[in-house]
């Protein structure tokens, strides 16, 4: 088939530019004036919306051709963020396969019991923080712990209603019977530092109404330890606000019958990663003046380990 002419299309010129693939020829510029013109003719003779498409053609080649660099530049940008995310998920590929050469096909049978069952001694309230994994700092094994994480490790008190938090203890006390609650706290905590900084906002951001929770812990640090920097403050409410959890996991009938009858332990801990030192406590239900969320608490066997 013989290829078309510039005479013979009913394109505009421009059209040359983008779409020579469909026979017109590249080298329009070249062409002798008359055929230039009579293709001129033939645009002037198109419809509008023809035109209208032709012209659109042309924005999209000099948007395209604008922005080819610097669409190239964000691609290579970008490589090395999409190149680290692959070299981290294949480390986690490494470590899931190490786990299961190493430690599941070494225990298969333990982990056949745990598919049917679980029967943790302990039940974790721990941090969300990233730096502050109970499993790697105390060295958890599966089936060991029931755990769940929040913003600075709070327990709120059973009036203030329903959360995930709770909603877990009751779980692991009622269905699981576990023997043990362990509340563990951590230093440069970032959700105590909220709560040390708050105002009284009248629009309160989630974070700070969480950290609400744990006022009577920033009331009791401010009559205690007003006298010291805010960081000191602040390790002061860390472990002040575990304390509180304490007492609040006392609010909740079916916790307070257990510890009351010892078939149930209420610990605290204090995992400092500045120093990598843990200090671990348990709550005194004897000692304590009152099981409310407001009373003063006592601990026993106070240890620390360093």
């Amino acid at each position: 088939m013989a290829s078309l002419r510039p005479s013979s299309v009913k394109l505009s010129p421009f059209s040359a530019i983008t779409n020579s693939f469909t026979g017109f020829h590249r080298n329009w510029l070249s062409l002798r004036a008359e055929k230039l013109g009579r293709v001129d003719n033939a645009w002037l003779r198109l419809s509008p919306s023809l035109k209208e498409k032709s012209v659109l053609r042309l924005d999209a080649w000099i948007i395209s051709a604008g922005h080819a660099q610097e669409l190239k530049s964000f691609k290579i940008q970008n490589m090395s963020i999409s190149d680290g995310r692959v070299d981290f998920y294949d480390k986690m590929k490494q470590r899931f396969l190490s786990f299961k050469k190493h430690k599941y096909m070494g225990e298969v049978e333990h982990f056949k019991t745990l598919a049917e069952v679980q029967s943790p001694k302990f039940m974790v309230i721990a941090c969300v923080d990233s730096r502050v994994c109970p499993s790697n700092i105390l060295g958890f094994q599966p089936g060991e712990a029931f755990m769940v994480r929040n913003v600075a490790n709070l327990v709120p008190p059973l009036e203030n209603g329903p959360t995930e938090t709770n909603a877990a203890v009751e779980f692991a006390v009622k269905t699981l019977q576990v023997q043990n609650i362990f509340v563990i706290g951590h230093s440069c905590c970032a959700g105590i530092q909220a709560l040390m900084t708050m105002q009284g906002d009248e629009n309160p951001s989630l974070i700070e109404k969480w950290v609400g929770n744990a006022k009577v812990a920033k009331l009791r640090t401010k009559e205690d330890a007003n006298h010291l920097s805010f960081d000191q403050q602040c390790k002061h409410c860390e472990k002040e606000s575990i304390n509180c959890s304490l007492l609040n996991l006392l609010t909740y009938p079916w916790i307070e019958e257990r510890v009351r009858k010892g078939t149930l332990s209420l610990l605290g801990g204090y995992y400092d990663f500045l120093s990598c030192t843990f200090e671990i406590w348990t709550l005194d239900f004897k000692e304590s003046n009152a099981v409310s969320h407001g009373s003063k608490l006592s601990v026993k066997d106070r240890v620390f380990w360093c």
